[in-house]
This record gives structure tokens, C-alpha cells and sequence, in this order.
């Protein structure tokens, strides 16, 4: 006994060592940090401001403030020098643990809070902004800004389903003028700020080409403002270069699109995926890039993914539309449970059901008592949108500051109409009108005898296609 005391405390101070010192500096964690503006009287979030923040569990409030401000510089260098202040959601100032006089800890606070520490966020606000907000009013720079308010999955705020419209954008006397807008009108108005004497160079190889898109995106001098120059290689090493007129650039963002969708970031269904968290993704930034590469995809002429669910898109664009169903889950075990619930008959089926799977209903807050059987349709909508939603909102909002490039979001939040189908899947059927749109021919001199075999075969084509169409 006392030689397994003494080899106790043996192994024990290893612990204080290298090995020991390495353990605990690996044991960073995840939290989220945005940013405070003034909005007439209040402090609102900012949208497109949120980032993923590593730090200790024990970190102490001016440490977190100081990590904070420095990644917000890092990723924003417009941020004004400062000084800030660290605040809860409720716009309180981060001083203490709420409801106590202890000194805030990260760790105590998420043990209060109760949730994982992946879901918290704070915010950091001007000092000046925080302590005179209540003196000051809306001026025109605040009212640029976009705010948002944190969805709540029981309720819903109907501030989320108003469109936003920027000062300068058409007022509701106009609009007769907005429902004659095309997509074609709002990717010409976004593409307007890109300069055509500049480009931003990818190197891409069809072998991997998520390689080189990640590479091109992420170089220092990369601009989204820029034209893009690809050139790809073959295997011969002969490269093909094109500032486009067209093809390598739309062949290298259809490739990216087809690419793009099987990155372990996304899950469900084809043709309706959605974003799920994955911590590699979170450190590599990931889900910001992708976000990014479909705004510029869209706005540079190439596709749109065409493989997100509606539900996500719907979420991004800020309506409050959810309509997922079982099938949307990839789980075959969460799957079966949720059909299980579904199909349950009567009140004590349904109780015994939710018991038996309470463990993953409380998980997502959606255990309850039932009263009578048609709750189960609230459980298992409640689960979806949890699933779907609500555990992967931190990824979320990342993706949607990539959204931001170009202004596509917010062309996506005042356009959600036309530009939801760009993000979606489509089972659309392509006509014969559309088809021959697509080819431009190129004809012999007006009065040749080429030119009149060309128009007589043009005339053939045109009844080609109108045949199958048919079919």
C-alpha cells in the first residue's frame, strides 16, 4: 500500500511537468464574440460581425475583452481604436457572474448559463457608445447599419420578416417599380462594383480544384472587387488561361459549386443540405469562405450552389418559414425515433415514445409533457428545427458574413424571391425557348448562299427542339 501511495504521487507530479503544462494548454474552448452598435436608444448586434473566439475556460473578463477586440481587428480593420467594453447579450456589462458578486469566469458563467460553451456569445461596444447611448439619437450612420435580433426557437420575432431596406433604396410608393425587377436587373446592380482593369489570379488544377479555390480566396491580395483570371492546368502541364469572355471562369465556379457540396460541412438530403458544425471546418474558417464563394460564384456569372435546403435559405433571408420533415434527417437512428413519435396512435403511445427517446428530446428542449396526441406534430418540429437550426447557429451566422460579399445578403434579404431559387434546388423543367436561348449562332454574311442554308437549319433546330419537348 505504501509503494502504490508513493507511485500515486509519483505519477501526480508528472502532471506539473511538460506533459502536464501541454494538457492544459490544449484545453481551449470555443465561444463566440460580436459586436454592439447604437440604434437610436439601445445597443443592437451588428450583423456580419460574429467570429469564433478559442480561449481558457478561466479566463478573467479584461483578459476575454482584450481577445476579443483583437480578433474583431484582426478580421475587421475598420474597427475604430477604442476603448471597449465587454457586455452579455442583455447589453450588461461583464463585471461579475449574474446573479452573484464573484468576479466572471468563463467557466462559472457557462455553469450558470447552462449551455455548451459553443453557444454563448458576448459582445464588445465602444466605450463612449456604451456609456452615452442613453443620451444619443439615430444618425445617419447608425441607420446604415444592419440589426438583427437572436432568434428564439419558441418565438419568433416579427421584426425578422421585415424586409431590410437601406436608406438609399426604393421607398413603398415605388413599388410598382420593385415587382418589375428581375434577377438579371439585381446581379448587374451587384456586379457593378467589380473594376475590370484589376485582377485576382487562381491557379487551378481539375484534379483538385477545392485546393486551388482555397488558395486563390484566401491569398493576401485577392480582392472580390477584382476580375477573376483562372488558368487551368491539364495533365500535361499546358496551361489554359481566360479573363473572361467567359469559359474558365464559369467552368472553374460550376466545378467549385459541384465541389462545394460535398464538404463535410454540409448535411442532409441531396438537393436540400444544410450546415452542421465541424470543428476542423471552425478552424480553418470554412464555413466564412463557402458563404463567400457563393456570393461571388452568383455575382461573378457563374451558378448558384442549387443544393441548400429551403429551410436554411429561408432562415438566412430572415423569414420564418420551416417546413422540414423527417426525411431532411441523415441520422437513422434520430430518423427512426422521430418517425416513431410521428407515428404514435394515441396519448400513452406517444408518452411512452417520448420517454424512451427523452434523453435526445431534452438535448434539444423539446421533452414535455403531452396532453393530447396531435403535440407529437409540435415535438418532432420542434427537433427538426433544432437539428436544423438552432445547434449549428454559430456556423450559421459565419457562413451568412461570407454571404455578406458583394452585398448579396443583403440583395438576398430585400429580393428573398428571386434569390432564394439560386440557392435552392430546382425541379424546374427547361423548355424549348429556354434551350435555344442558350446558343448565340454564328452566320455567313446577310445575302449569301451560306447564309440562307444556315437560316434554313436554324429553322430545323428550333423544330428539333420543339419535337422533344413534347415527348
Amino acid at each position: 500500500m505504501e509503494y502504490r501511495s508513493s507511485k500515486s504521487k509519483e505519477r501526480q507530479s508528472f502532471n506539473c511537468g511538460p506533459k502536464g503544462r501541454y494538457k492544459q494548454e490544449k484545453k481551449n474552448v470555443q465561444i463566440n464574440i460580436g459586436l454592439m452598435v447604437p440604434h437610436g436608444t439601445d445597443l443592437k448586434p451588428l450583423r456580419g460581425k460574429t467570429l469564433p473566439l478559442f480561449t481558457d475556460p478561466e479566463v478573467a473578463a479584461p483578459d476575454l475583452l482584450k481577445q476579443a477586440v483583437q480578433k474583431m481587428k484582426t478580421f475587421n480593420k475598420d474597427m475604430d481604436e477604442g476603448p471597449y467594453v465587454l457586455l452579455y447579450p442583455d447589453c450588461s456589462e461583464v463585471v461579475h457572474v449574474p446573479g452573484s458578486e464573484r468576479p466572471f469566469k468563463l467557466a462559472e458563467y457557462k455553469k450558470e448559463i447552462g449551455k455548451a460553451y459553443a453557444r454563448i456569445t458576448f459582445f464588445i461596444c465602444l466605450e463612449t457608445h456604451f456609456r452615452g447611448v442613453d443620451g444619443q439619437e439615430d444618425t445617419s450612420d447608425s441607420d446604415s447599419e444592419i440589426v438583427i435580433t437572436s432568434r428564439n426557437r419558441a418565438e419568433f420575432n416579427r421584426a425578422d420578416t421585415v424586409v431590410f431596406e437601406p436608406q438609399n433604396q426604393s421607398t413603398p410608393k415605388d413599388k410598382g417599380e420593385e415587382m418589375n425587377i428581375t434577377l438579371r436587373d439585381i446581379i448587374a446592380n451587384l456586379s457593378h462594383p467589380i473594376d475590370h482593369e484589376r485582377v485576382s489570379r487562381f491557379n487551378i488544377s481539375r484534379a483538385n480544384v477545392w485546393d486551388g479555390a482555397v488558395r486563390g480566396f484566401k491569398r493576401t491580395t485577392y480582392s472580390e472587387t477584382c476580375d477573376m483570371l483562372v488558368k487551368f492546368t491539364d495533365d500535361a502541364g499546358v496551361f489554359e488561361e481566360g479573363i473572361d469572355t467567359g469559359g474558365p471562369r464559369r467552368e472553374f465556379l460550376t466545378l467549385l459549386m459541384k465541389h462545394l457540396k460535398d464538404r463535410p460541412i454540409f448535411d442532409g438530403p441531396e438537393g436540400h443540405r444544410f450546415l452542421v458544425y465541424n470543428a476542423n471546418a471552425v478552424r480553418e474558417d470554412e464555413y466564412y469562405l463557402a458563404g463567400k464563394m457563393i456570393a461571388v460564384s452568383i455575382v461573378h456569372g457563374g451558378p448558384g450552389p442549387h443544393f441548400l435546403s429551403e429551410d436554411l435559405v429561408h432562415y438566412l433571408a430572415g423569414q420564418p418559414s420551416f417546413k422540414a420533415t423527417v426525411n431532411s434527417i441523415t441520422d437513422e437512428e434520430i430518423g427512426k425515433a422521430l418517425q416513431e413519435i410521428e407515428n404514435a396512435a394515441s396519448v400513452d403511445a406517444l408518452r411512452e415514445c417520448t420517454m424512451r427517446h427523452s434523453t435526445m428530446l431534452q438535448t434539444a428542449g423539446c421533452l414535455r409533457h403531452v396532453a393530447t396526441v396531435e403535440e407529437k406534430k409540435d415535438i418532432v418540429s420542434d427537433y427538426l428545427r433544432w437539428y436544423i437550426i438552432d445547434r449549428n447557429s454559430s456556423v450559421i451566422d459565419r457562413f451568412r458574413d461570407g454571404l455578406s460579399a458583394l452585398q448579396f445578403l443583403t440583395a438576398l434579404l430585400q429580393h428573398p424571391t428571386l434569390l432564394a431559387p439560386v440557392l435552392t434546388h430546382s425541379e424546374k423543367q427547361l423548355t424549348a425557348l429556354e434551350l435555344e436561348s442558350l446558343f448565340k449562332p454564328d452566320l455567313s454574311p446577310s445575302g449569301s448562299n451560306r447564309r440562307l442554308k444556315e437560316s434554313q437549319t436554324l429553322g430545323y433546330w428550333a423544330d428539333y427542339l420543339l419535337d422533344c419537348e413534347g415527348l
